[in-house]
């Protein structure tokens, strides 16, 4: 399989300049790790943006009982996809090579640099998109969903996942040999499908499109204290149009 990450590995990972990083640093908070430490785990929600001044950090994803590693930032370098900007749950695992030291920025900070620095904003946005797309590429992902071709639920979700460029595995339970043993192993049976396994392991037994987004972290949380001058529900032509 071509590798999604060859062709454009130099805006998927850039470097970036001392004055760049400096301008990140500003914002966030710096500080030590140490090999073998896990900085964001797979399914986490609210992973944190990390800027690599010492060292490494290598990014993985656990498939099938073993890991696979996507890359490897150094200094200059930084972690992260387009769900850094979202509450969606991470897909990957980020973990320090060895010893070294890095800027933790939130997430709110990270919409900040993204809204006000252009120069920053464009080498950000290019990195998060291209990463997402290239996950979406990848034959093997934590989340899977098992179905039937002739189940309209399943097609929904399928649409769904597709829709939110949420990458997953299909395995359908009418032409896929390996997908009884899949059954067995989280304890569902094929009525209950369609299932959607989570990174983790937990299992969401035909969701409703609300409990998968639940489930994903794609739900958008909202500070009901907080007060706002507009609030817009929906992201067709008419609700794109009214935000900007």
């Amino acid at each position: 399989m071509t590798d999604p990450y060859l062709d454009r590995r130099d805006q998927m990972f850039p470097r970036l300049t001392p004055a760049q990083m400096g301008r990140i640093s500003a914002l966030g908070e710096r500080r030590r790790i140490r090999a073998g430490e896990v900085l964001f785990e797979l399914g986490e929600q609210h992973a944190r943006f990390f800027l690599v001044l010492e060292g490494a950090i290598e990014i993985v994803r656990p498939v099938d009982g073993h890991e696979e590693r996507i890359t490897v930032h150094g200094p200059g370098e930084f972690t992260g996809e387009i769900n850094m900007l979202s509450s969606r749950r991470a897909i990957v695992r980020a973990r320090a090579v060895g010893d070294g030291s890095i800027v933790v920025v939130d997430r709110e900070h990270l919409r900040a640099v993204v809204q006000r620095d252009a120069e920053l904003s464009e080498i950000l946005m290019r990195a998060f998109i291209l990463r997402r797309v290239a996950l979406i590429a990848q034959a093997h992902t934590g989340l899977v969903l098992i179905g039937s071709r002739h189940s309209a639920r399943t097609l929904q979700i399928r649409e769904f996942l597709s829709r939110n460029a949420q990458p997953f595995t299909y395995q359908d339970v009418e032409t896929d040999p390996g997908v009884q043993a899949l059954l067995d192993r989280f304890h569902v049976g094929v009525d209950d499908v369609p299932v959607v396994v989570c990174e983790g392991g937990k299992v969401l037994r035909n969701p409703s499109i609300e409990a998968l987004a639940a489930g994903l972290g794609l739900s958008a949380e909202f500070d009901v204290q907080a007060t706002r001058d507009v609030v817009i529900i929906g992201a067709g032509p008419a609700g794109l149009a009214a935000a900007v």
